[in-house]
Order: C-alpha cells, then structure tokens, then sequence
C-alpha cells in the first residue's frame, strides 16, 4: 500500500482512507439506481435498466481505479448528473428525429459519447485539458471551491431529498419545511408527505449535529459515523412515525447481476448506423456541449476538492491533473461501451476527502464499493438520502471558508466569485458557473485598461461559452 499510494508522504495511513472511501461511497450511493432511473424513464426492472445499472457500476469503479493508480488522488467518478438527464433528453430527441426504438437511439447517442471519451483522452495526453486549466485565473479557481460549498448545501437542504405525497411534490426541506409559518399549513401543502418532511429534517440536523461534534474531538471518521447515526435516526422514524418497514425493500430483493440484460442491451451496442441519421451538425454540436460541460465540471471539482484538501501548490496547481483528467476521460470511454452517459468527477468526493482521504487509496475503495454493489444493490438503495445531506451540508461549510483566500477589495476577483457563488447552486452546473465567472473577469479587465492581464487562452474560453449560452442550447 505504501509503495502504490505514499500513504506516510502524505500524512494518512490505511484505516484514514477505507473510511474516507466508503464515506465517499455512502454520498454518493444514489447515483447507482438514480442513473438507470433517468437515462431509461424510471423503467426499473427493464432489459435497459439493467444494462445501465451494471454499466454505472463498471464504468465508474474503472474510472477510479485509474484515478487511484495513475494519479494517486480520492477522487471518486461517476455518470454525472445533469450530464445523464441531458442524455436522456438527447435520446427521446433521436427516437423523435429517426423514429428509432428508445433502445436503438440510446445505443446511437453511446455513440456520442464514445467519441466525446475519446477526445478527452487525447486532449489529456496532449496537455491541452491542463493548460486550460492553468488558463482560469486565480481568482476564479479560489472561488471555486466555496461556490462548490454551496451547491453542496443546496443540494444537501433542498433536492437531495425531495418528498412526495398526494398532494404532489417533491417538497423540499429549505423551501417547504423552513419556509412554512406553521406545522399545520404545511400540512396543509404537503400532506401525508409532511410526517415525512419532519422525519428528513430532524434526520438531517441530527446527523449534521453528530458529524460536527466529532469532527471537533478529532475523530476522523466524523462523516461516516455521523451518517450512520442518521440512517438509524431514519430506519426508527419510518417504522414508529410512518408505520413503514425500512428494510422491506431487502425482501426478495435479487442479489444476482443481470449480465445477460447488459450484453444483449448495452455492451459494445454502438448504434453507428442510427448515429449517422442524427444529421453531422447536430451531432457536432451534441458533442461540444457534452465535452464542455463535461470539461468544466470535471475542472471545477478537481480544483474545488484539491483546494479544501490542500492540495494545491503556491500557484493554485494542483500535481497529477494530467492524470486525473486522464481518469476521467477513460471513464467516460468505458462508460460509452457498457452503456451509461458522461463519467465524471463527483464533488462528493469532498465527503471523503473531509474524512481524511489524501490518496488513490481512498478512490480504490470507493471503485471496490461500486463493484460489489452490482451484488448488493438493494443494500446500498436503503440508506436515506437526508442521511447523506447531514454529510453534503457540513462539507459544504467547510468548502466556504475558502473565501478568506479571496481578495474581495478587488473587483476582478469579487465580481467573478460572486457570480459563481450565485450561479452554481442555482444553475446546478459547475461548468456553467465557471463560464459565467471566466466572462466576467474577461469584460471587466478588457474594458477597464487591463486587457493585456488576461492570457490568450482565456479570451478563447470566455469566447467559447459566450457561443455555447446563446447559440448552443
């Protein structure tokens, strides 16, 4: 373990970074039913469903173990979300444009992302992912992390864990539970959904609590601990408070992958003949998009995580991008030929990087995790998502104090962190906001006499976005 992953060079040791692993995993857990769910129209149990499900498995423990023993980074992968929707999108748009079959379009917009992969593995050998990297400027790279911070408490305290009732939804605890001015007008709104709503938050806050108190006696295994105590908080609640078996879904469940489902839906099914119908700029254009996307978000998270981890060197660098951006491109290739969207860097990584991850060892036990859950699916399905928000919101708050690095009496570095601040959590997109920031500093040093401050390539990537808000859909 030593000789792979430096463990004593960088202040951490084996017992660390197997809990950092598995506390990344348990953030992240979701996206194992969420992506079959969203990429095959919630068709659970289907032939297509399979095929992804296993594919989200694969895909992302592949990226992760290159990540683990190329760049020696906790850094975990996965189908990135809003890249997987936009997908899903894409397909319906095929099977509408050709009048193919879903599946036929799904395996025709693989191919989309196949080559979107195979871009990024060049542009990663060739340095250029990196240069563009080096290209943000400072400013807008130290203000990435706390924008990151707070995504991560807007997913954490709103769209993490959504209720529904008879009365619709989702409701979501920020804007439903905090906003309502009393129990009985919520109750009123939500419904039968409002026991729930109240079960979720007094999860959360318990959880959140929990982490926080260890966390401050030095416990390093804070995050996990602390998401236990909440899934148990969760498990009590629906079985006394709702009258539901938390573990029902453990009965019958099958713990047997479908690998038949997957080779006859989604391995190597690159639909050339039904991607050559989508028409040459529409494709062109399809893969921009993803690979932009793609691109920033990926950027954002590496240098967003690295930064609260101190990883980064004097010039705000982090060592081994080339070979984590590598990662992340062959995970994107393995994901095209087994069969889900985009892999990309997670910002939950920040859970485990939190615990105390510092090496490839921390994404090796995450990749291992995601493997066996093509086993134990039904397990990993059952820790509730308030659960994972108590570990979302405290990184969160960590991520913030980044901010202190920030010059804010210069309105160069401010505006642009402000903007991004704002952006990504409402956005959704760690790219987008990237983009808005890089346009903001752009315009403010062109028309403010500092043109000459801004670097070629800058100019070239606030250009790029500008084409991609407006032209670009």
């Amino acid at each position: 373990m030593e000789k792979f992953f430096k463990l004593k060079e960088n202040g951490t040791n084996v017992k660390t970074e197997v809990v950092a692993g598995l506390t990344t995993f348990m953030t992240m857990a979701y996206i194992i039913a969420l992506n079959p769910n969203l990429l095959t129209g919630f068709d659970v149990g289907s032939k297509l469903w399979n095929g992804v499900f296993l594919a989200t498995c694969i895909a992302s423990a592949i990226g992760m173990f290159v990540m683990a023993f190329a760049a020696n980074k906790p850094f975990a992968m996965a189908p990135g979300m809003g890249l997987n929707s936009f997908f899903a999108i894409v397909v319906a748009n095929i099977a509408g444009l050709t009048g193919m079959s879903y599946v036929a379009s799904f395996q025709a917009a693989l191919c989309i992302i196949l080559i979107e992969g195979i871009v990024f593995i060049i542009l990663s050998v060739l340095n250029v992912r990196e240069k563009i990297v080096e290209a943000i400027p400072l400013g807008v790279r130290l203000g990435i992390a706390p924008a990151i911070g707070l995504m991560l408490m807007n997913i954490g305290f709103g769209s993490n864990a959504g209720i529904y009732s008879e009365n619709g939804g989702p409701f979501y605890a920020m804007r439903d539970f905090f906003g309502a001015l009393t129990p009985s007008l919520a109750q009123t709104s939500m419904g039968s959904g409002y026991a729930a709503m109240v079960l979720s938050v007094v999860t959360m806050l318990i959880g959140l609590f929990v982490i926080v108190i260890l966390a401050q006696k030095g416990i390093k295994a804070a995050v996990i601990i602390g998401m236990l105590v909440a899934s148990v908080v969760y498990w009590a609640g629906e079985a006394i408070f709702l009258g539901v078996n938390p573990f029902a879904a453990l009965k019958g469940a099958s713990f047997v992958p479908p690998f038949a489902d997957m080779a006859s839906t989604t391995l190597f099914k690159f639909n050339f003949a039904g991607f050559a119908q989508i028409g040459w700029f529409t494709v062109i254009t399809l893969i921009i998009t993803f690979c932009i996307i793609d691109m920033f978000d990926t950027i954002g998270t590496l240098v967003g995580t690295a930064s609260r981890a101190g990883m980064l060197d004097k010039d705000g660098k982090m060592p081994q991008m080339k070979e984590a951006l590598l990662a992340d491109a062959v995970g994107t290739v393995v994901g095209s030929a087994t069969g889900t969207s985009t892999v990309t860097t997670f910002i939950e990584s920040a859970s485990g990087v939190e615990a105390g991850g510092r090496t490839g060892l921390t994404a090796l036990v995450t990749g291992i995790t995601f493997l066996a859950c093509m086993f134990l699916a039904p397990v990993a399905a059952i820790i509730p998502a308030a659960a994972t928000s108590s570990a979302l919101i405290y990184v969160g708050v960590l991520m913030i104090t980044g901010l202190k690095n920030i010059n804010f009496e210069d309105i160069t570095q401010s505006l642009p962190v402000a903007i991004m601040l704002i952006a990504m959590p409402i956005s959704g997109s760690i790219g987008h906001a990237i983009g808005l920031g890089l346009i903001a500093y752009t315009v403010i040093k062109l028309f403010t006499g500092k043109a000459k401050d801004v670097s070629v390539l800058t100019y070239v990537l606030s250009a790029i976005f500008l084409i991609k808000f407006f032209l670009v859909a």
